[in-house]
């Protein structure tokens, strides 16, 4: 009987150590379970934030080209004004170089240089005395 009775204190012992065991086993897995569900969530606000920053950059795509297509048509109408402004002021200039022209010429038959002369001289860009072209003193 003598072995049998240290057989079973080595089985006893055997099965303390397997409970020992067993216990930080669980209180490991636990620990697991604990950090796979942080992971869990910090995974699912990952997504949300993502889904999210989706969402920001179609409504950013839009607004920008929203702007793009109205910057486009307010750059076409200046192209517009400018081509017409163009327009106006070199009619203007053949307009002034007429005049100018048809007002020496009589200004040498008379002899006098006239006051619209010295008035289309202020017209002209470029004064001599420094005045802003159009200002008639």
């Amino acid at each position: 009987m003598h072995i049998t009775f240290i057989v079973e204190i080595a089985l006893t012992v055997l099965l303390a150590a397997t409970l020992v065991y067993c216990a930080l086993l669980e209180r490991r897995l636990a620990a697991l379970r604990k950090g796979q569900d942080g992971l869990k969530q910090t995974i699912a606000q990952l997504n949300a934030a993502i889904d999210g920053a989706a969402t920001s950059m179609r409504l950013l795509k839009s607004a920008a080209s929203t702007a793009q297509e109205s910057l486009d048509e307010r750059l076409a109408k200046t192209r517009n004004v400018l081509d017409e402004l163009s327009l106006l002021t070199a009619s203007g200039e053949r307009i002034a170089d007429r005049i100018e022209k048809g007002s020496s010429e009589r200004n040498r038959a008379a002899g006098t240089p006239g006051v619209l002369a010295s008035r289309l001289d202020a017209l002209k860009p470029g004064r001599a005395d420094g005045r802003l072209a159009g200002q008639v003193r």
